[in-house]
């Protein structure tokens, strides 16, 4: 690994921020304990609610760890979409018995500017970006005080301008990766068209000199193996922790990652309006086709309906974001998991030197 990640992990293994509960302070504590880095996500909570989460995990663990920030979005959706959506989603609601959700509620900039605050105030060893990148001000104030920064990126020119606006290092994302898809523009043109991860790795390396975090669809230590071998200083995983007993999932949604009944996902714009992989469920199936590019509004349309759907034991009606290698899930202590990568990382680099010398 480059200097930038050293310092920060032993094992090049990054347990990868998962918005809605499941990255808890528990989790980021084990993993980083473990030797790897863990990212506590801030997404979806108040500004007060990360430096709480914050404060909770440093009574965990002195390791090093990162947050997750969700960069503002344009206000460029259809409010006539989104009301066509909500009538769609009338049923819904009827049979859940719960009224939909503001779709305005947050404003779009899920209060970023009093996180970078709190983060700059009170640094943390590592700040990742999602769904775009930080200008170049924003970068540099957090390497003066000392944070590595990562940028989450979808294809070669996201990772350029991650580059030219100061990042340490950006986060490669292929479209095997479960939840949302972090694309820098939000273009429903180009829905399912990303690229895969081995093959975005080495466009990138040869893009950008920055180190590259490799992630989506990663479970095992040989396909980490596959993904330094391709150009990258670490892998990030998200699903393989999704099942651990320190995640804060919900057990619905960790029992459905390895049930027979859920047998493939797909990227879909129906809980949260932007693009994302989960398991292909009934809510899926029946609103993924008319849902429109609206997000964070439809994300706040659909969230009592979430919350109630869980609460009724009803998997059909919950995002189940999850990656491709989903049925590949252990269900282990994240400490355990971490060393068990390691292990597999050092078996599949031994079988490939012992093979090079025969």
């Amino acid at each position: 690994m480059s200097s930038v990640l050293t310092d920060l992990c032993r094992y090049p293994v990054v347990q990868a921020p998962m918005a809605g509960g499941a990255s808890c302070p528990q989790l980021v504590a084990a993993v980083a304990e473990a030797g790897g880095l863990g990212f506590l996500a801030a997404g979806y909570k108040t500004a007060d609610g990360m430096y709480n989460e914050i404060k909770q995990l440093r009574g965990l663990t002195g390791q090093p760890f990162g947050v997750n920030l969700f960069m503002p979005q344009p206000g460029l959706a259809d409010p006539s979409a989104v009301e066509v959506y909500r009538h769609q989603l009338a049923g819904e609601a009827a049979w859940y018995e719960t009224p939909l959700g503001d779709p305005d509620s947050s404003g779009g900039d899920d209060g970023y500017e009093a996180k970078l605050a709190i983060l700059l105030e009170d640094p943390v060893p590592a700040v990742s970006f999602t769904f775009g990148c930080p200008t170049r001000d924003t970068l540099d104030a957090f390497a003066g005080v000392g944070t590595c920064t990562v940028v989450t990126v979808t294809t070669p020119e996201e990772a350029q301008a991650a580059q030219w606006a100061g990042a340490d290092a950006v986060c490669v994302q292929g479209i095997e990766a479960g939840g949302h898809q972090s694309t820098h523009r939000d273009d429903p043109q180009t829905d399912g068209t990303g690229i895969g991860l081995l093959s975005l790795v080495s466009q990138v390396r040869e893009t950008v000199h920055v180190p590259i975090i490799a992630t989506g669809g990663l479970m095992r230590g040989s396909q980490i193996a596959a993904v330094l071998a391709a150009g990258a200083e670490a892998a990030q995983l998200g699903t393989a922790f999704l099942v651990c007993p320190e995640s804060g999932a919900n057990l619905l949604h960790k029992q459905a990652l390895t049930n027979p009944l859920f047998v493939r996902t797909a990227l879909t714009r129906a809980f949260s309006g932007r693009p994302a992989r989960g398991l292909v469920n009934r809510f899926m199936r029946e609103h993924g086709p008319y849902a429109p590019a609206a997000y964070p509004q439809v994300h706040y349309l659909t969230a009592g309906l979430r919350t109630a759907a869980a609460k009724a034991g009803d998997a059909q009606g919950m995002a189940l974001w999850a990656g491709q290698g989903h049925r590949m899930a252990r269900e282990l202590p994240a400490g355990r998991l971490i060393g068990l990568l390691a292990e597999e990382l050092d078996a599949a680099r031994a079988a490939v030197s012992t093979g090079s010398t025969q």
